[in-house]
């Protein structure tokens, strides 16, 4: 059994099955780790998640800030500026099957060695701990209160976790820190609003993986969300947002003792400025 995880796929589902064909996908045999942003800005999101979903246990999903996005969508007014893409989902005669697939999809999947998240894990946690925070966040998600957490789950506030926080606060900094985390100061404060390449950035923030004292420093990490960050494999680190959707290329890393990538270009592809 060979496992593949999968970068951020963002509706681009032609680009998709040509990288499930480079790398001889069977799904009787093999498994796919999606590591979050199914869905929203490429051509083809319904077919995208429609097809993930049917692969059953062929394939494990997370999280990405685009799929809470269309889950908020689908319940509150808070995501009333929708993209054409998850309109199309909200839809679908299927939606409520697809909805409720994907509110029962995991924040963190760790197994074999290897953890996976959308964009990082909190420098203060470990992986323990970051596995127990996300079931806080998924218990919300699959239960009544559901609609509330969507609409509460925006912004950018706090910033730096403490375990004393509690509430919205608290499943707020959890979400922000899976799923749109790049950078941090060197205490560990969070900065959601600078997003370009490593190098690039103020002088006193650092790639959330750079921050001194990170505590999981010595478990490996797959994820994604941080397309101008490109393909990075460094400190149990590995980064495969590529940038597909950007005319980038969809990258599969196969998870094993020496991770092995491999990749498509993207045909159908929109400029930054889009």
């Amino acid at each position: 059994m060979a496992i593949y995880a999968i970068g951020d796929v963002q509706g681009c589902y032609d680009s998709l099955r040509s990288l499930l064909d480079v790398i001889r996908f069977n799904e009787h045999n093999d498994q796919l780790w999606f590591v979050g942003d199914l869905v929203n800005r490429g051509p083809k999101s319904l077919e995208t998640l429609r097809f993930i979903k049917n692969l059953g246990n062929a394939a494990v999903c997370i999280l990405g800030n685009h799929d809470l996005h269309l889950l908020a969508a689908s319940c509150t007014s808070v995501a009333e500026n929708t993209r054409k893409a998850l309109t199309l989902i909200l839809q679908a005669k299927d939606r409520d099957e697809l909805i409720d697939w994907l509110r029962h999809r995991s924040l963190l999947h760790h197994d074999g060695g290897y953890a996976m998240v959308h964009a990082g894990i909190s420098p203060q946690w470990d992986l323990n701990q970051a596995i127990n925070l996300a079931r806080e966040v998924e218990t919300v998600l699959q239960g009544n209160h559901f609609p509330l957490l969507m609409k509460a789950m925006y912004g950018n506030k706090p910033d730096r976790w403490s375990p004393q926080l509690a509430g919205m606060d608290r499943l707020r900094y959890i979400i922000n820190s899976f799923t749109r985390m790049r950078y941090c100061d060197k205490h560990g404060r969070l900065d959601l609003e600078y997003n370009g390449p490593p190098g690039s950035q103020p002088k006193h923030l650092l790639p959330w993986f750079k921050t001194p004292g990170r505590k999981t420093i010595n478990s490996r990490i797959v994820f994604g969300h941080w397309s101008s960050l490109g393909y990075y494999e460094d400190g149990n680190c590995y980064a495969i947002d590529t940038g597909c959707l950007w005319g980038g290329q969809l990258t599969a890393l196969r998870l094993t003792e020496q991770a092995e990538r491999f990749s498509v270009a993207c045909a159908n592809y929109k400029r930054k400025s889009a």
